[in-house]
């Protein structure tokens, strides 16, 4: 069967990016893509895909920090931390790793407060193996999907 993708890399808010190779992804699912059309204010035609729900699990080695792509000051000790502890994931690109390219994924969102910058609709978990759980998903959190690993 042929490998679908590369790598994930995903898009927070404050503009950090965060890329998880195929090797560090054990579960999942990106589920109804869609093809959207718009123009804001007067702005270019544009085209996205957002998706309906997300969910994923990452082994412990997809913790690494990219200082590159990544303000330290929103992290201290690796990128499950800063995705348990910030819920502004905006988007995800899937790298394909040859002559497909990427495809950008836009993830459902709805702010927290007024800032516009925490999304209600994710939520994370650290599991007792050290693995991450992430779901992006106006219906479920990641207990929902995952069960609660702290007991």
């Amino acid at each position: 069967m042929e490998r679908a993708l590369e790598a994930l890399k995903f898009h927070f808010r404050n503009g950090d990016t965060w890329t998880v190779h195929h090797q560090d992804i054990s579960d999942l699912w990106i589920g109804r893509v869609t093809t959207s059309y718009g123009r804001i204010k007067g702005g270019h035609m544009t085209i996205i895909h957002p998706c309906k729900s997300f969910k994923a699990e990452f082994k412990p080695d997809a913790d690494a920090i990219d200082p590159d792509t990544t303000q330290l000051s929103s992290v201290t000790s690796g990128m499950f931390e800063r995705v348990t502890h910030y819920q502004d994931i905006e988007k995800i690109d899937i790298l394909f790793g040859d002559e497909r390219g990427s495809e950008q994924i836009y993830l459902p969102f709805k702010p927290r407060d007024a800032d516009g910058i925490d999304n209600i609709y994710q939520t994370s978990s650290l599991a007792s193996d050290g693995k991450l759980h992430l779901v992006v998903d106006d219906e479920r959190t990641v207990f929902d999907v995952y069960g609660d690993h702290n007991n």
